[in-house]
Parts: C-alpha cells; sequence; structure tokens
C-alpha cells in the first residue's frame, strides 16, 4: 500500500469538485460531511477515510477506486490506463453520464483483450443497469 498522498488528493478533488460545477457547501450536503471537514480535506490538512472518500466520490458521480488511488490507498494496476481514466475524468467538455460510459467501454475492451482482468475492475458490477451484450462472452 502506498503512503498517503493528502495534497494531492486534495487538489484532485476541489477539481473534481469544479468540474462538477459544486459548491464546497454542496459537495459537503452531498457526501455527508461538514463544510470545514471538506476543506480541510481539500487544502491537505486532513486524511480522510476510506468510507469518506466513497461518500465524496458517490456525490461526484466517480468511481471510489479513482480516488483511493489519488489517496495513495490503493495501487494503480496500470500506469497507462488510470492515466487514461483521469483524462477522461477531468475532461470539463464531457457530462458525468458520458465520463462513465466511456469508461465503461474502456475496461470492456481492456477486459476483451485480457487486460485488467481483476474482478475489481469490473465495471458492469459497478453498474447493474448496463444492458450486457450476450454476443461479447462467444
Amino acid at each position: 500500500m502506498a503512503s498517503l498522498n493528502v495534497g494531492n488528493l486534495g487538489e484532485y478533488l476541489r477539481e473534481q469538485r469544479r468540474n462538477a460545477q459544486l459548491s464546497l457547501r454542496q459537495l459537503a450536503d452531498a457526501a455527508g460531511v461538514s463544510n470545514p471537514y471538506l476543506s480541510q480535506i481539500e487544502r491537505g490538512l486532513r486524511k480522510p477515510s476510506a468510507d469518506i472518500l466513497q461518500q465524496l466520490a458517490k456525490a461526484l458521480r466517480i468511481s471510489a477506486e479513482t480516488l483511493y488511488v489519488q489517496a495513495g490507498i490503493l495501487d494503480e494496476r496500470s500506469p497507462e490506463a488510470a492515466g487514461t481514466r483521469s483524462v477522461i475524468l477531468a475532461d470539463p467538455s464531457l457530462n458525468e453520464r458520458q465520463k462513465q460510459v466511456l469508461l465503461q467501454i474502456y475496461e470492456s475492451f481492456r477486459k476483451e483483450n485480457g487486460l485488467d482482468a481483476d474482478p475489481d475492475t469490473d465495471s458492469a458490477a459497478d453498474h447493474p443497469h448496463t444492458p450486457q451484450d450476450p454476443q461479447a462472452s462467444n
């Protein structure tokens, strides 16, 4: 497990919050944390738990895994894949739904090519309402 990178996590959270066009107060309310606590996280003064990161990810509509990697809680499986995911998530011209769809497609292609075959990266399991193509497994 890597060391917790609180400063970069805070910068990343702030960037994601701004991309989602949420105020600090709106994100704090959506994630169920206090304004001062979220402000301290963004400034790199606090080290949030995995549960808090999960709540923030849900409120921002990004994957919790992305925040865990940013925080250094989870090691990146593949630098190329993490870079691609980060670029997609940071693109201000895409809305959150479009970002999630692109990530699902990207993960399905990687899995089809034998990369990231770990069940933890199965984005379809994270999104049970995504229709499955019965031809894909043939």
